[in-house]
């Protein structure tokens, strides 16, 4: 009994949402449980259902979208006998809905926004075991388009195998087509279905060379359950010149995860790791196949554990906001002018963890509002303290990430949070990374010309690692433009990259904005970006981040030096 527990196959979860934030956040917190395919749109999600209606196990619907909207699908889904078995849970922010909702069908509702992702789990996993308790969900055996096995047969397939067959070594692969909506969507459905098909039939030609079996697990995810080969890398090329050969004219990408064959782990396990594998590669065109190591492993594990530390951490106050000066170079000697607030975790047990190491992890699934309201908050109070102490306020810089821009209490939060610490709204000034600018336009100029029209003084940090800049810059106003250290690192050595540091000093004197330089780090560099004519630099030329109690001897030496002239 519990033997075929651990051999269920992964459930497929269909999540509907018009907001992409919103996807990418349930994404993230059921990915490691479950397959998940998504929709926009209730039309959108009605096809998806009919199209998987043997192996969908749960919907998480939302109520409020454009084109259908989630109640005319539980209608829709009412009236249908086929349709009717497959649970939904409604997605919503609205307590008024709920009641409406359950009448028609609804199995349970999640609030929004999602604040815990355990509960998120628990709902989903009970629903679909309560479901699956009172249906047998069949599959066909073989997918339409690739005549591959279904993702049901697929597994019983491979388990058997797995069993039965344990002398012999089988990896098992996953692999992605990226972006496929997209692709769908600029070249029609049609076109989509097509590429399926000739990776179905590459597929089969790779399993007629050797041992295994392959499904098509949703719609641009493969499963691949084969002896052990040489080399993936070529086995990925073999399946990217299939799509490139006849579709020459579309640039198709795909990804590749391998967990490669280990004794005692389940084949459940054994999948999850290569999908994890699949994962980490999204968006690397330049190595587009991963093979799973102890190195990852231990990673998850980390990952994980940051990830449930993470609320106690904030209410413990195992984070700490250190301080990085930012000196005026128009002056001369140059002049401490204002602060960046960065962020370092000094874990109990794990002692000092760098933010690289944590970052990342929490934008990725949504967590990372609560470490921005932790640093304004910190940054806050301190420019308080500052000023009481000194008599002088010290302007401190804090960044607002791609989460907080979907935040509809974002204006009012940081209003009163000026409010409450006695500032300015020009003392607390607000950097937007050039990724948050490119992800909702629309949205961030409405929100950043609300914040500008209070006296908020907005920062464009990072300036120049991406690759909508200059096109941002013509319809979203800043005041400061903070440009990416890889520029500066060379400066001393490279012509063309001094070259490139005047063009963004010319561009931000044309715009009347000014520039910041980060990465700092020598005498050459500071005389270099003076002479171009930059206005404020930070790094370590002049100092490391600093913690508060040390950023204060900054400020005392700043007043002596002031009274001594």
């Amino acid at each position: 009994m519990i033997e075929g527990k651990q051999m269920q196959r992964p459930q497929l979860v269909l999540v509907v949402d018009d907001q992409e934030l919103n996807r990418d956040a349930i994404g993230v917190i059921l990915e490691d449980d479950y397959d998940l395919i998504f929709a926009e749109n209730g039309q959108e999600a009605l096809a998806l259902m009919r199209e998987h209606i043997d192996d969908l196990s749960l919907v998480l619907l939302d109520l409020m979208m454009p084109v259908m909207d989630g109640f005319a699908v539980l209608k829709a889904v009412r009236q249908d006998e086929q349709l009717s078995k497959i649970p939904i849970i409604v997605l919503t922010a609205d307590k008024n809905a709920e009641l409406e909702a359950l009448e028609e069908g609804a199995a349970d509702f999640i609030t929004k926004p999602f604040d815990l992702p355990e509960v998120v789990i628990a709902r989903a996993g009970r629903i679909i075991e309560l479901s699956e308790g009172r249906k047998l969900i069949s599959a066909a055996e073989h997918d339409r388009l690739t005549q591959l096995y279904t993702r049901s047969f697929f597994f019983e397939y491979a388990k058997r195998l797995h069993l039965y067959h344990s002398d012999t070594r089988m990896d098992a692969i996953v692999m992605n087509i990226e972006q496929f909506h997209i692709i769908n969507e600029l070249n029609g459905r049609h076109f989509g279905d097509e590429v399926l098909k000739a990776l179905g039939e590459e597929i089969r030609s790779f399993l007629s060379e050797t041992e295994g079996i392959a499904s098509r697990s949703e719609a641009d995810r493969f499963y691949i359950y084969c002896a052990q080969q040489p080399d993936y890398g070529a086995l990925l090329a073999r399946f990217q010149n299939r799509v490139h050969e006849i579709y020459d004219s579309v640039r198709i990408h795909l990804r590749m995860g391998v967990m490669p064959y280990q004794e005692g782990l389940s084949l459940v396990q054994t999948f999850d790791r290569a999908r994890a594998a699949c994962n980490m590669v999204r968006g690397n065109y330049q190595h587009p196949v991963l093979i799973y190591d102890e190195s990852m492993r231990e990673r998850e594990h980390l990952n994980q554990r940051l990830l449930d530390d993470l609320r106690q951490a904030v209410e413990k106050k195992q984070f700490k906001v250190y301080y990085q000066p930012k000196y005026d170079i128009r002056t001369n000697p140059p002049r401490l002018s204002s602060a960046e607030a960065l962020i370092r975790w000094n874990h109990p047990d794990m002692g000092l963890i760098s933010p690289s190491e944590f970052i990342p992890l929490f934008e990725g699934n949504g967590l990372i509002s609560i470490i921005d309201s932790f640093v304004w908050q910190e940054a806050a109070q301190q420019a308080a303290r500052w000023r009481d102490m000194y008599h002088v306020t010290l302007p401190i810089s804090v960044n607002l990430s791609r989460a907080d821009m979907y935040d509809p209490a974002l204006t009012d939060r940081l209003q009163l949070l000026v409010k409450d610490n006695g500032l300015r709204f020009s003392d607390l000034k607000l950097e937007v990374t050039e990724s948050a600018c490119t992800d909702n336009a629309n949205l961030l100029l409405e929100k950043v010309s609300r914040l500008r029209d209070l006296g908020f003084d907005v920062e464009m940090d990072d300036f120049g690692s991406g690759y909508s800049s200059l096109n941002m810059l013509s319809s979203m106003p800043v005041d400061v433009l903070k440009m990416d250290m890889k520029f500066v690192r060379n400066i001393e050595y490279s012509e063309k990259d001094l070259r490139l540091v005047k063009l963004i000093i010319d561009i931000a004197s044309y715009l009347d904005v000014l520039v910041v330089a980060e990465g700092v780090e020598s005498e050459g560099q500071l005389a270099l970006l003076k002479d171009a004519g930059c206005d404020l630099v930070q790094g370590f030329y002049f100092s490391r981040p600093l913690p508060a109690e040390e950023f204060e001897k900054l400020i005392e030496r700043e007043q002596t030096t002031e009274r001594e002239a």
